[in-house]
């Protein structure tokens, strides 16, 4: 049979490349439609009646690109439409949502330090928030108060910060940055679906038939658009987050992510400033810069010692129970423990790696699955094998791992 642990480890694995890949693709064709649109020569009288365009090079040909305010004189038939990418990145996201921290909820989702829940209430908050945070955006946004663009955008960004603690008081540190980020990403993706590509739909079939659009529809689309613009390097940041304890174990957590998406703000101004040719912002690099020192500073100030519980929990107990987790335990001890711990042993070292700390025997047991994956079936840890961990030891790990889970 099959090593089931191994086994949802490559589909783990596979479903974040998935991810990934999709995500590039969004990200870049999203980036770079902004930065056209931003650089379109507009002071051109074009024999095309074409709003504006540029000229452009890249791998050796060049192009020539123009932009219709409304449509082109006539509907080309193959009219490309861009869209799977922001739809395959939220499917793919949810997707490693639900493998690494609804399905691994006692492990990375609940953290009885932070508040006690069910694995079906913590999911239940999961999917309720992220339906909530499409609801209430959307409707701030076709009310009388989304008209101001950039009071719209102050309100947002109160939301994401309440959103932000909100998550911190239910969710580990790991699983709070993470859902903020797949707040954002919903809200992003579901611009897409249920604005974006609507109203699109309606402007061509208008311009099929023969009616003049409402321009409504276009300015409806830009001012969604232009949210996305702004909201995915947090997004990035967020998502990343889950590997470096230093951005989601700290009690001023919540605070780092609201600091982020200020961050995104900085950087995508001065992008947007340059490709528009309003010149050079670089007081944003200072601004970004001084924004980074704080975080830095928020991260280690103080680091978040939250108490653990006493003993292990939830599906962790047969694992504490198991045949070999005494020796298990003195083998984890002695060769990991010097690092995963509150006060990292090891020279130069100063945070557990991960966030992950092994100096009880509960902490073992709550992460048997890590620990059966990393030094049982892999010789990946510990690095380079530093505390000699030997070949009879990491069978000890296995052996214990698969007599827990039957395997």
């Amino acid at each position: 049979m099959y090593d089931l642990a191994a086994l949802s480890s490559w589909i783990e694995f596979a479903v974040r490349w998935l991810h990934v890949i999709t995500a590039i693709a969004w990200i870049g064709s999203s980036f770079y439609f902004i930065a056209l649109d931003l650089g379109l020569h507009r002071n051109r009288n074009l024999a095309s009646g074409a709003d504006g365009e540029e000229w452009q090079v890249h791998g050796g040909g060049f192009y020539h690109v123009q932009k219709y305010l409304v449509a082109p004189a006539q509907m080309p038939d193959d009219l490309i439409w861009f869209k799977w990418e922001s739809y395959a990145t939220w499917l793919s996201g949810f997707a490693l949502l639900v493998l690494v921290y609804y399905l691994g909820s006692e492990f990375y989702l609940i953290d009885p330090a932070v508040r006690e829940l069910s694995t079906l209430q913590a999911i239940s908050i999961s999917l309720a928030s992220l339906a909530f945070g499409w609801i209430a955006y959307d409707q701030i946004c076709k009310s009388r108060f989304g008209d101001n663009n950039t009071r719209l955008m102050i309100l947002l960004y109160l939301i994401l910060v309440a959103m932000a603690y909100f998550y911190t008081s239910v969710f580990s540190g790991r699983a709070a940055l993470l859902h903020l980020g797949a707040f954002t990403a919903t809200i992003m993706s579901a611009n897409v679906f249920f604005t974006i590509m609507p109203n699109q739909r309606i402007v061509v079939a208008d311009l099929k038939a023969g009616r003049t659009p409402d321009a409504k529809y276009g300015k409806i689309a830009k001012q969604r658009s232009t949210h996305n613009n702004y909201l995915t390097l947090p997004v990035i940041f967020l998502m990343l987050s889950n590997h470096y304890p230093l951005a989601f174990a700290s009690e001023m957590n919540w605070l780092i992510a609201a600091l982020v998406f200020l961050m995104g703000v900085t950087i995508r101004h001065y992008f947007n400033s340059l490709h528009a040719r309003k010149g050079s912002k670089h007081w944003t690099w200072l601004a970004t810069s001084l924004l980074f020192v704080t975080i830095i500073w928020l991260s280690t100030a103080p680091m978040f010692k939250a108490q653990e519980p006493e003993q292990a929990v939830g599906a962790a107990v047969r694992f504490a129970q198991a045949e070999g987790f005494a020796q298990v335990s003195d083998i984890v001890m002695g060769r990991c423990s010097m690092c995963h711990a509150t006060d990292p042993a090891w020279e130069g070292m100063h945070f557990a790696p991960k966030g992950v700390r092994l100096e009880t025997e509960h902490q073992i047991a709550n992460a048997a699955k890590q620990i059966y994956l990393q030094a049982g079936l892999t010789d990946a840890m510990p690095p380079a094998n530093l505390s000699y961990m030997q070949p009879e030891e990491r069978a000890q790990i296995v052996a214990w791992y698969r007599a827990a889970t039957g395997g």
